[in-house]
C-alpha cells in the first residue's frame, strides 16, 4: 500500500510539472502575439482611436459588433489601410461593394487586412503578420461609416 501512495504521489508530480511546461509554453507564445480587440456600436463608433503593435508580429484582431441592429442596416469591418490610400476615395468605391463586405475588387493591393462584415451581437476576428514600421489607418467601409469610424493602427 505504500508503494501505490508512492506511485500516486510520483504521477500527480509528474502530471503538475507537465501542466506547468505547457502553460509557461501557452504564456510565451501569446507574448509574440498581439491581440487585439475592438467594438463597433450602433452609433458608429469604434472604442478605439488607435491600436499599437509591432513591425512583423502576429496580430489576432478580434471585432465584436455591441449593438443591435442588423449587419444590412449598421454593418461593421475593421479594413486597415495602407498609408498612401485616400480614405474618402476609397469608401467611395466601397459603398459600391456590397456584395463582397464593402471591399472594393480593386483596392485589395491597398488592403493590409480586413474582417468580414459582422451585425449586432456578432464577432469575427482575423490573423495576419503586422507590416513594417509606419502609421496606417483603419476603418469601418461599410456606407458612411467611415467619417466617424477610424483610426491609427500604428506599427513600431
Amino acid at each position: 500500500m505504500l508503494t501505490r501512495s508512492k506511485i500516486m504521489i510520483a504521477l500527480l508530480a509528474i502530471a503538475a510539472l507537465g501542466c506547468g511546461q505547457k502553460e509557461e509554453a501557452k504564456k510565451t507564445a501569446d507574448e509574440n502575439v498581439a491581440i487585439i480587440e475592438i467594438t463597433g456600436n450602433d452609433q458608429m463608433q469604434f472604442n478605439l482611436k488607435t491600436i499599437e503593435v509591432k513591425a512583423g508580429q502576429k496580430v489576432r484582431l478580434t471585432l465584436k459588433h455591441v449593438g443591435q441592429m442588423a449587419k444590412q442596416v449598421m454593418g461593421h469591418n475593421v479594413v486597415i489601410l495602407k498609408p498612401e490610400v485616400d480614405l474618402a476615395e476609397f469608401a467611395g468605391k466601397a459603398a459600391k461593394a456590397a456584395d463582397n463586405d464593402y471591399i472594393p475588387a480593386d483596392e485589395t493591393g491597398n488592403i493590409i487586412a480586413h474582417t468580414a462584415v459582422i451585425g449586432g451581437g456578432e464577432t469575427t476576428t482575423i490573423e495576419f503578420t503586422a507590416p513594417p514600421a509606419g502609421t496606417y489607418k483603419f476603418i469601418c467601409s461599410f456606407p458612411g461609416h467611415f467619417i466617424t469610424m477610424q483610426g491609427d493602427f500604428i506599427v513600431k
